[in-house]
């Protein structure tokens, strides 16, 4: 059913059939995608453009502004990306109880604005780790309710393109926060101090969009099917298609390796030198923003969970170039394109995959519950190979790692159905 239009009125409680057509629109054309989605991808495209260029200047801050230690760095990493996953469940669980998705997502990405100019004033490892912890607070808070809110504005046959676009807008944001920094770094004389002060700036355009141009009605009726509680969307997992598709998530992100240890160990087979290593992110999120879209339009078509599975393939694909590929100078390019394609393939497919398997008053819950577990097994995994590489090399981690994603894949390739 679509929750609510351009203009935020509520839409009638029905399914549109799939053989809809939206108005003005021939049955041989694609009907204009939603005006939340893309009002939504604007929203996530300036606040990456924000939060991108505090995250390509926070490891030389707190290392070499602040005088951190690696081991102090490397807990604030894992609070940074810890307390995100963990919050997740509470912001799904609470648009859905109140029907608010928008208020939820706003509030999260107020706090994350708030935490810019908080930077300037920390200068210790609690006061930072504090300030970190806050903004991932938000982060959690907005996700799931502003997923839910993709979903809800669109028709089931049209989320993979919905969640594509709104990926694609989110990597744009990705791709100009760093260059932007790295300009600011260079031509101002207080640097991080800029950063931070420009980051500010934008994250509150950010919000100011957000609370101009997403609809701001309720988003759920007002007589639910039944309350939304919270052990209501823990028994989510009793639903057959939901488990699979969380089991699926969560197997295979136990078997993925994070973003930092596929670039070192890129630079590692190719010797790329350390001044252009911050390069790399930005060719991964390249191909992401080029892949999004059309591979959420191709799920749409061939099956979201074939699409899947076949981004994790592409993964391995990266990992086999990575033990294989030597000094060969086309390596990082095939690596960062296979490594942009895997989570064009992943991202906004699994939550375009798991909406038709949650029902509409626990959207967010259900969302939250999927994107919780993967996100927890990825940290998992983040652990396990770091131990692997320093036991026994980074080679041979990677080895174990490329043999562990094969089984997860082969074994997901019987629970998610290949056609959806």
């Amino acid at each position: 059913m679509y929750v609510a239009d351009s203009r935020g009125t509520p839409a009638p409680a029905v399914t549109p059939e799939p053989s809809a057509v939206a108005p003005g629109t021939s049955p041989g054309r694609r009907a204009a995608l939603a005006p939340t989605v893309l009002a939504l991808g604007t929203v996530s495209l300036v606040t990456d453009i924000s939060s991108e260029m505090v995250t390509a200047v926070l490891p030389l801050y707190l290392v070499a502004g602040l005088g951190l230690s690696p081991l102090g760095f490397g807990l604030l990493d894992g609070l940074y990306n810890g307390v995100s996953a963990l919050v997740r469940l509470t912001g799904g669980h609470l648009g859905d109880r109140f029907g608010r998705h928008k208020a939820l997502a706003g509030l999260g990405y107020a706090l994350s604005a708030l935490c810019k100019p908080l930077l300037l004033l920390a200068h210790t490892l609690p006061a930072v780790g504090a300030v970190l912890a806050l903004d991932r607070t938000g982060k959690g808070l907005r996700t799931a309710p502003r997923d839910a809110l993709i979903s809800l504005a669109v028709a089931p046959e049209e989320r993979g393109r919905a969640f594509g676009v709104h990926r694609a807008m989110d990597t744009a944001g990705a791709l100009i926060g760093p260059i932007l920094a790295f300009l600011i770094l260079r031509g101002a004389a207080d640097g991080y101090d800029a950063v931070f002060t420009v980051s500010a700036c934008v994250a509150a355009l950010g919000v100011l969009v957000l609370v101009l141009f997403v609809p701001g009605r309720r988003t759920r009726p007002k007589a639910a099917a039944e309350p939304v509680s919270l052990r209501a969307a823990l028994g989510l997992l009793r639903r057959p298609d939901l488990r699979r598709i969380g089991l699926c998530a969560l197997l295979l992100g136990l078997c993925t390796v994070s973003d930092g240890f596929v670039f070192l160990l890129l630079q590692r087979a190719t010797g790329i030198a350390d001044r252009w290593f911050a390069l790399l992110p930005l060719g991964t999120a390249a191909a992401f923003f080029l892949l999004a879209l059309p591979l959420g339009r191709l799920a749409d078509r061939i099956g979201r969970g074939r699409v899947f599975l076949g981004g994790h393939l592409a993964l391995l694909a990266a990992y086999g170039l990575l033990l294989t590929g030597g000094h060969h100078p086309a390596l990082p390019y095939a690596v960062l394109l296979l490594h942009g394609g895997f989570y064009a393939a992943t991202d906004g497919v699994l939550m375009a995959e798991a909406a038709g398997a949650v029902p509409e008053e626990h959207r967010g819950g259900g969302l939250a519950l999927v994107q919780t577990g993967q996100a927890l097994a990825r940290f998992a995994a983040s652990l396990c190979f770091g131990a692997a590489w320093t036991v026994w090399g980074a080679r041979p981690a990677l080895a174990v790692a490329a043999v562990l994603l094969a089984a997860a894949a082969a074994v997901c390739v019987r629970l998610i159905p290949a056609a959806d």
